[in-house]
């Protein structure tokens, strides 16, 4: 299976439960940001973004202006976020946060609207 397809499926699905958990159980939302206040929690959750990442981009760093450049999007800012929780950890939660709060609309829709194009065009659903 080709490395694009099967990103954007493993994203979709990523993206829609992960909609799906935040709508059904917004306190979801607040008890990570919460956690993150926790160092322990703080470092392992950015070795995982981390990890997540730089797999991303290993497997897919494709620069073309279609659903594949989504996927690396992804991957650049689970690595970016990953890296600047783990440097700057107390600026990175707070400006997480404020966005959060001011976006959360917008977060909620886009996780959802992404999450069902990619994996339309990881299982070919409807033909662009």
């Amino acid at each position: 299976m080709d490395n694009s397809i099967f990103l954007a499926k493993f994203w979709g699905w990523y993206f829609i439960i992960f909609f799906l958990i935040l709508s059904l159980n917004p306190k979801r939302i607040k008890q990570i940001f919460n956690d993150l206040k926790d160092e322990k929690f703080l470092i392992i959750s950015s070795f995982v973004a981390i990890i997540i990442g730089l797999l991303n981009i290993l497997f897919h760093n494709i620069w073309e202006p279609s659903y594949q450049l989504i996927i690396t999007l992804i991957g650049w800012l689970s690595l970016f976020i990953g890296l600047f929780l783990f440097i700057f950890p107390k600026k990175t939660v707070t400006w997480l946060e404020f966005i959060n709060v001011k976006l959360v609309q917008v977060i909620y829709t886009l996780l959802f609207i992404i999450g069902i194009y990619l994996l339309n065009r990881g299982y070919d659903i409807v033909s662009p």
